[in-house]
């Protein structure tokens, strides 16, 4: 395989999977929160919601990296 098809599958299969976990992550405030509700603004992250977090982060980096690869390298 050439560098090109695999930085382009990299881009599809890690765009894929970062939309899917931001989709499965909760949200952090309620809308009754933003017009004065009660609502905690500061939390931690515990458990899967941390590992989702985390993951996200991880593959929209390797997104961003491949895109940028794809640009920069020569095909």
């Amino acid at each position: 395989m050439e560098l090109g098809s695999i930085l382009q599958t990299t881009t599809l299969i890690s765009a894929i999977l970062a939309i899917l976990l931001i989709l499965l992550q909760r949200r952090g405030a309620s809308l009754g929160a933003g017009f004065g509700g009660s609502g905690e603004l500061f939390t931690t992250r515990r458990g899967l919601d941390k590992s989702l977090f985390s993951a996200t982060i991880v593959f929209t980096l390797i997104f961003v990296f491949s895109i940028l690869g794809l640009v920069l390298i020569p095909s």
